[in-house]
């Protein structure tokens, strides 16, 4: 086969760009990734924790019993292929920041909820934390390597010549209906997995995106026990470097741009202190926007009129559990016509995305 001629054109490497990508290449089907490199990307800033419950009243994520342990098959398969851990098995220990959550907590577990129980023997965290409310634990939870695994994928494409390291140029994609030429490739289809700017993408900006902008800190606690998550008003993540934690949780709808802000330092850090009863230093302060949804549902089909321009998109802050999913969905809908999941496909939008493109 040509080399320039391609089934497939990923637009992306954050989490969906790579899986999809990861599972193409796991069926056989010849593909090339498009992708910019930038710093603050979600995928890149995130600490990559899978949660099984969410939210103030203890409810379990949607598809918890399928997407969680199928996204733990699919990191230690890809970990296995990269000879790197991808993720790690963990708990949450969640410190009750008020009565009322500790009573929501109660009531969960009073139901028999899966994933929670009470921390009987609170004094073991009496070191290094304060707390007045009691504590309860979620298990399993997980941690993403990201920081780790995105650049092995990335450097395997490289050596693969399956990747292109550039900004897409959308002025220079020619869609027809039997394929799809950009430059010197020519393949049969395209998926945009570009985040948020899928907000933007003249293809797809007419869907329901509702971007909004998280913020963490990087903070180096040696004294602090590395072998669990800790939560509480915020969420603090041990990362691959001893020591280190990555810390936030923040959701803000109205930004100016994707920085990094002065308030958030300050509110964190008064957090972090009141929090803490051991030393800590902040190393780093990271901000990205996340291409989030306003049904909470991702984004993944093929448009209506120009149906070989696809989309995998708008995971979230749910993007390490949902992206490997719907990638391999997404692969075999491709490969075999076997349907997605309703609540994803974007043939609910079919109304709305078969407007002419602005």
């Amino acid at each position: 086969m040509n080399s320039n001629k391609k089934k497939i054109i990923i637009v992306g490497q954050g989490i969906s760009g790579t899986f999809l990508s990861w599972f193409c290449y796991q069926a056989g089907i010849d593909f090339i990734v498009i992708d910019e490199p930038r710093p603050n990307v979600p995928s890149r800033v995130a600490a990559g924790i899978i949660n099984p419950v969410t939210g103030r009243r203890v409810v379990k994520v949607w598809l918890d019993d399928i997407i969680i342990p199928f996204a733990e098959r699919a990191y230690q398969a890809m970990g296995a292929f990269l000879n790197l851990p991808a993720i790690t098995k963990t708990a949450i220990v969640d410190f009750f920041p008020n009565p009322f959550m500790k009573e929501s907590f109660l009531k969960k577990l009073a139901q028999k909820e899966n994933y929670i129980s009470i921390l009987e023997n609170e004094a073991a965290y009496a070191p290094y934390f304060n707390y007045e409310f009691g504590i309860g634990m979620i298990e399993p939870a997980y941690v993403v390597h990201l920081q780790q695994l995105l650049p092995a994928w990335n450097a395997f494409l490289k050596k693969q010549n399956l990747l292109l390291e550039e900004t897409l140029d959308v002025s220079a994609l020619e869609v027809h209906p039997d394929h799809i030429r950009y430059n010197a490739i020519t393949a049969t289809t395209l998926v945009f997995c570009d985040g948020t700017a899928g907000a933007a993408n003249p293809y797809f900006s007419l869907l329901p995106f509702a971007l909004n902008k998280g913020e963490a800190l990087l903070i180096e606690a040696p004294d602090l026990p590395s072998g669990h998550l800790y939560k509480k008003s915020m969420l603090l993540a041990p990362m691959a470097e001893p020591g280190i934690f990555w810390t936030g949780t923040n959701y803000i709808w109205d930004f100016e741009d994707e920085n990094p802000t002065a308030a958030f330092y300050q509110s964190a850090t008064q957090t972090l202190k009141q929090w803490l009863n051991i030393p800590f230093k902040i190393v780093d302060h990271k901000a990205s926007v996340r291409p989030a949804t306003v049904e909470r549902r991702p984004f993944a089909g093929f448009h209506p009129v120009h149906t070989n321009v696809g989309i995998l998109n708008g995971m979230g802050t749910k993007g390490c559990s949902l992206a490997p999913y719907f990638a391999h969905q997404l692969v075999e809908h491709l490969r075999d016509q076997r349907p997605l999941q309703p609540e994803v496909d974007i043939s609910r939008f079919k109304n709305i995305l078969s407007r002419p493109l602005q």
